[in-house]
């Protein structure tokens, strides 16, 4: 995979402005960011090679902001997002090289990791890949194990720039953090993954999963512009989101045999 090649190849950094463009317009060079133009109708119809890059270039952008957010970015935080790329994603040496001088681009520009995120909210509908860049977020959050007060900030608050619900930060918790109680508490957050309460008719619930699941079926998001190295992040929400399913529909069962 070819991200610089697949940039340039789309045509995306001349299509619009805002942060990302301005991200692609560094990272591709200064010859293309001088013509970079508003957002507009064009980035509607970005193919899969624009919009990986798109996803790419927001992701660690917003890492960049991520590891920022204490007010400084430290040795131990370049080393995290580095083996992430290589011990996680499995990037290779050249698309580390790549992703590395997005994020060192971005952790001193002008726009704040919620800029980011509005504007890929409003270039990218697909609701898995907003959802996908957010778990990415959160995992490296709590790559050291703990989730610092501005980590934490950011993590409750960007939901809404992403145009996603509020409950993902719940749901998202119970499976990063392994300390969270368990018991009604982790039932509620099953409830969180699928957008749902203990309200949700059996039949609502189940539509909910179907929903969900078609959302994060790895041929689906593949195909608006995942690159291969994030799949395994898809099959990890889609496992989720399956077991989320299971967990509610037994804690149900065992409910009504209790009531009869």
């Amino acid at each position: 995979m070819s991200w610089l090649g697949a940039g340039i190849g789309a045509g995306i950094g001349l299509m619009f402005g805002g942060p990302i463009g301005a991200a692609l317009g560094a990272w591709i060079g200064s010859s293309f960011s001088s013509g970079l133009q508003r957002v507009g109708a064009a980035a509607a119809g970005l193919n899969r090679d624009g919009a990986q890059t798109i996803f790419i270039v927001t992701l660690f952008s917003m890492l960049a902001k991520m590891a920022k957010a204490d007010g400084q970015v430290s040795k131990a935080e370049v080393q995290l997002i580095e083996d992430f790329m290589q011990n996680n994603l499995r990037l290779s040496a050249e698309d580390r090289k790549q992703a590395i001088k997005i994020f060192q681009n971005a952790k001193n520009d002008g726009y704040s990791i919620y800029d980011y995120a509005r504007q890929y909210q409003q270039l990218v509908r697909n609701q898995a890949m907003r959802e996908m860049v957010y778990r990415l977020l959160f995992a490296v959050a709590y790559a050291d194990g703990e989730l610092h007060t501005a980590e934490e900030e950011i993590l409750r608050r960007i939901p809404a720039d992403l145009g996603l619900h509020e409950s993902i930060f719940s749901a998202m918790q119970g499976e990063f953090d392994h300390r969270a109680p368990a018991s009604s508490s982790s039932l509620k957050q099953h409830y969180d993954v699928l957008e749902c309460t203990p309200e949700t008719s059996d039949r609502d619930l189940k539509l909910a999963y179907r929903r969900k699941a078609a959302e994060f079926h790895p041929d689906k998001i593949a195909s608006k512009g995942l690159p291969e190295e994030f799949m395994r992040y898809a099959e990890d929400q889609m496992k989720s989101v399956t077991v989320a399913y299971d967990t509610i529909v037994e804690a149900r069962k065992r409910k009504a045999t209790v009531a009869s």
